[in-house]
């Protein structure tokens, strides 16, 4: 019997079936998650039954709770265990499910002829990841897909509104995607802006003013920023033992010419240097000039270039989440992510800083899935990983309009007007990076900041963000945002005039996914410090910026982040939801630095 079903299951392979459902079992199905509609998805059929999707089926960790209290204890500069990172077998040891967990998600998976040849597991085990087509989907989760289509575009995905599991498993697997997830990841593909299209969008051409510094009101180089933040005579001192990384998505290409012509111009002495280059999921990096990504020669150019010669790792992840309705199996109909951290968190050696440029309103994600994606980034920086993130570019708004008069209704189905905080910037374990103009350093408009819906406030941030909330005249904006919600940005950098080459020719770019890798490159130069002296590196920043390293920037005080038809945060003395706790000073933060272990006296 065993052989005949054997032979079954080969035969279904080979006919493209992926999957074979023994109609004999059969469970009884509790709803797991389901969500209202996002605003703007309109249903346009039933997804076809040979669609195939990369289910993802997250088990609960086992003791997430036990690494978040490592990851505090080594990344509090006042405790005896600061800097006392953990390997990755450490950090998989206390995440990886229970085996009875495992057993039950493997013996459901079997009851639909899925065995271990069928799927993949992460390197924790704590996902499963299931190729499967839409039949057997809806099978094993008791629901219906459909095709859902983004208002006036070509956007289209397949997801449901709701999901069930069997009774049995409902403590056994935190949630199943795509399923849920709405997000249009590839809408805000990166987080940065043209120069033309910033002026459009927010009614500005802020051509700077004569009696300030010309090269930085007009340009950005590398040269300006490493004078503007005072890093210009620091020369890394341990290149090999250190490196930044890159993280690029949604077919967003680094173009190697334009790289070496940036190198030429604003680094010479990098010029004919390459980097390390990671494919995830079969991520490309196609260097015909028409698809180099301005998001992915932004981050590497920059990053690169103010670092040099530290060591430079970039990744292309593959994966973009549109269905189209003339394709019936695209290569992926999840959205990129977590490939990426899974991959990253298998690696056993990874840069000690990585910016990240992508992000989507907090809303889109499932409340389960921003859960779970958070808990990634607090395993690297368990492992002494500096995770920087863009803030965002549409202020406190979502981006669907004039930043100054969208709507930002809630998609909760109530569409009330809210702030939009961005994922994974609202993330408590990320560093947020918003962003500035000019010089003196004013907050730029796009800026985005505020309080997440998702994340309670974090302790490290108590006393400066009750601070700011104090100053605010009662009643300022009630309703509109959550006051005890994980408030970001926590730092900021340059966004506006980034000089750029992009298919062969010098542009100017602006946005916060030009401040995020700005401050990981002084962030990288920090942990040069530190290995230069046999320290372990920065890690997890957060802790030291609130209690020591908010002594380390140059605090801006004026500009606001405007959205939701109001003026948004006004940025002030102190740390604020505009630009965190403001702009790098690398000297005094290098002198902010904790010491290699706390002793109780320092």
């Amino acid at each position: 019997m065993k052989l005949f079903n054997h032979c079954l299951l080969a035969l279904a392979f080979a006919s493209g079936a992926l999957a074979l459902p023994r109609p004999e079992v059969s469970y009884n199905y509790r709803l797991k998650e389901s969500i209202t509609v996002p605003r703007g998805w309109s249903k346009v059929a039933a997804a076809p039954a040979e669609h195939v999707i990369h289910l993802r089926i997250g088990l609960p960790q086992s003791n997430f709770a036990e690494l978040e209290r490592h990851l505090y204890e080594i990344s509090d500069p006042f405790h005896s265990r600061y800097g006392q990172h953990l390997s990755k077998a450490e950090v998989e040891a206390l995440v990886t499910p229970k085996e009875e967990s495992l057993d039950l998600v493997d013996e459901w998976l079997a009851s639909f002829g899925l065995g271990e040849d069928d799927f993949s597991r992460s390197s924790a085990k704590d996902w499963v990841v299931v190729k499967v087509p839409i039949s057997v989907a809806e099978k094993m989760l008791n629901t219906k897909y459909h095709v859902w289509k983004y208002e006036d575009t070509d956007d289209h995905l397949v997801r449901t509104t709701e999901y069930h599991l069997p009774d049995h498993l409902h403590g056994h697997v935190e949630l199943v995607q795509p399923t849920t997830l709405f997000a249009r990841w590839n809408r805000m593909k990166t987080t940065s802006f043209f120069e033309d299209d910033f002026a459009k969008v927010f009614g500005q051409k802020g051509d700077g003013s004569d009696d300030v510094n010309p090269s930085c009101n007009k340009t950005i180089t590398v040269n300006c920023l490493r004078d503007l933040y005072n890093f210009d005579n620091y020369k890394p001192r341990v290149p090999e033992k250190n490196a930044i990384g890159i993280s690029s998505y949604l077919e967003e290409y680094i173009n190697n010419q334009d790289l070496q012509l940036f190198y030429k111009e604003q680094r010479p002495e990098a010029a004919g240097s390459k980097y390390k280059l990671i494919t995830v999921n079969g991520g490309k990096n196609d260097q015909n000039s028409s698809l180099a990504g301005s998001e992915a020669n932004l981050d590497a150019q920059f990053a690169f270039g103010l670092t040099w010669p530290t060591g430079r790792v970039a990744w292309t992840t593959a994966g973009e989440p549109p269905f189209k309705p003339d394709n019936r199996t695209p290569t992926n109909t999840n959205e990129p992510y977590q490939n990426w951290l899974d991959a990253v968190l298998a690696a056993d050696n990874l840069p000690q800083t990585i910016s990240t440029s992508y992000g989507e309103a907090e809303q889109t994600v499932p409340e389960s899935y921003a859960n779970r994606v958070c808990q990634g980034i607090a395993q690297l920086g368990a492992r002494g990983v500096s995770m920087l993130f863009s803030s965002g570019d549409f202020g406190v708004g979502d981006g669907n309009e004039d930043p100054a008069s969208n709507t930002c209704l809630t998609n909760d189905g109530h569409n009330n007007t809210r702030f939009m905080p961005t994922f994974p910037a609202s993330c408590p374990f990320s560093t947020a990076v918003g962003g500035t103009e000019y010089v003196p350093e004013v907050a730029v408009a796009f800026s985005g900041g505020g309080f997440s819906d998702y994340f309670p406030r974090p302790k490290y941030q108590n006393a400066v963000v009750q601070e700011y909330l104090g100053n605010l005249p009662e009643g300022t904006y009630e309703g509109l945002y959550n006051p005890n919600g994980r408030a970001f940005p926590d730092v900021a950098a340059m966004g506006r005039r980034f000089r750029i080459y992009l298919e062969g020719a010098p542009v100017s770019i602006a946005g916060t996914s030009a401040s995020a890798p700005t401050f990981a490159a002084v962030v990288a130069l920090l942990n040069d410090v530190r290995l230069s002296k046999g320290q372990n590196t920065l890690g997890f920043l957060n802790p030291w910026l609130y209690s020591q390293g908010m002594g380390g920037f140059n605090d801006i005080t004026s500009g606001n982040n405007p959205g939701c038809g109001t003026r948004g945060f006004d940025a002030t003395e102190g740390w604020d939801p505009v630009t965190g706790f403001g702009t790098p000073d690398f000297e005094k933060l290098r002198n902010l630095l904790p010491p290699a272990t706390y002793n109780g006296t320092e």
